[in-house]
């Protein structure tokens, strides 16, 4: 009997203080912001409920009003975050409520069903009010104040500058734009021309530069001496008679000036023969290795030097040629339809930045 006794009371007494830690786990707090407002202020209610992870809430629920008179304009959607290794559970809710009417609402405990279990908050206040009036002078009436006048800064107009700005640049770029387009007239330039020397010239300048140049003084050196003499003489003469002297042999170099005769009848026949020598000394010490006297090479350069001078077109036959070269370049169908939309486009922006400009401008008179 003895036993039963005991063991009915540690059963009373787990069943009393689980029941207890169990009311300990669940917490059920409202708040108000504040506890007075004007007529059509509004205040906000906070509802945070904590319990176990895994619990089964019920949050309460209103049609349009908390208490009668006392409207809900928003409720927010729960938010809820786990605490404790997500071993609880937090839930907030937040009513925006407001009155027209002045009064004293007592807001009563938001009642939660946790796990088929109410659990309660507690009791809320909330004092409506209206504006005070002066009910002892009536007829005290303050009419509208006069409007201030402020002096302008820059941030005031900052804005119709860059407006005005941006107008002047898009006018000008259009009226640059639209002068282009409308004249039509085409595009001459004059060319400078560097005069083309005769060939006699050329070859006489170079022939004049060896001269002067003291390599060919060296001994060794008269391959490149003769390459470098009959290279000027058979350019001379592909320019002056007209066949390409620089890929023939000697032999038909002078084959081919044997056949032009008003070369003969006005240089002679000892002029070719000398001209004929000076190519078979070049021939022989660019191929066969020859060394050539000193001597021998001042009259071979000499022999060209007469060969050209002799051979060489009349000053009266030289074809005079231009200095300059007038180019004449008419506007393509394509650069007409660009400046075109170019035109049309400048136009746009530069009435829409006029326009912008004086509205701006309206506003910060009136």
């Amino acid at each position: 009997m003895k036993n039963k006794l005991i063991l009915f009371l540690s059963i009373l007494f787990s069943v009393i203080f689980c029941g207890g830690a169990e009311a300990q786990n669940v917490t059920v707090n409202a708040e108000i912001d504040s506890v007075q407002r004007l007529i059509g202020e509004q205040a906000k209610i906070t509802l945070e409920v904590t319990a176990n992870s895994g619990s089964n809430i019920i949050m309460p629920t209103f049609d349009k009003e908390i208490v009668e008179g006392l409207e809900i304009i928003h409720k927010s959607q729960p938010d809820t975050q786990y605490l404790n290794d997500r071993k609880r559970i937090e839930i907030k809710e937040i009513y925006t409520v407001t009155s027209f009417d002045s009064s004293l609402y007592v807001i009563p405990p938001f009642e939660v069903m946790i796990d088929s279990v109410p659990h309660f908050s507690k009791e809320l206040a909330l004092a409506v009010y209206m504006m005070p009036v002066d009910t002892l002078n009536p007829d005290a009436f303050f009419g509208p104040k006069d409007i201030w006048r402020t002096s302008l800064t820059w941030d005031d107009y900052d804005d119709v500058f860059w407006l005005f700005l941006g107008f002047i640049v898009m006018g000008a770029a259009f009226a640059w734009v639209l002068i282009r387009y409308l004249n039509n007239k085409p595009i001459i330039r004059i060319v400078k021309i560097k005069p083309k020397q005769p060939a006699h010239v050329v070859a006489l300048n170079k022939i004049e530069q060896m001269k002067g140049d003291e390599r060919w003084r060296a001994s060794g050196c008269s391959k490149e001496f003769y390459t470098e003499l009959t290279d000027a003489v058979r350019e001379y003469m592909s320019e002056r008679f007209g066949f390409n002297a620089m890929e023939m042999t000697t032999a038909e170099i002078i084959e081919n000036l044997l056949v032009a005769e008003h070369i003969l009848k006005e240089s002679g026949d000892d002029t070719v023969k000398e001209l004929e020598s000076v190519l078979v000394m070049a021939d022989l010490v660019k191929f066969a290795k020859l060394e050539s006297p000193m001597n021998e090479n001042d009259r071979n350069m000499l022999c060209a030097i007469e060969f050209v001078n002799k051979t060489k077109l009349p000053e009266s036959e030289i074809a005079a040629q231009p200095t300059e070269k007038k180019v004449v370049n008419y506007r393509s169908r394509r650069t007409k339809m660009l400046l075109l939309f170019s035109v049309v486009l400048l136009s746009i922006v530069a009435i829409a930045l006029l326009v912008l400009c004086i509205r701006e401008l309206y506003y910060l008179i009136a």
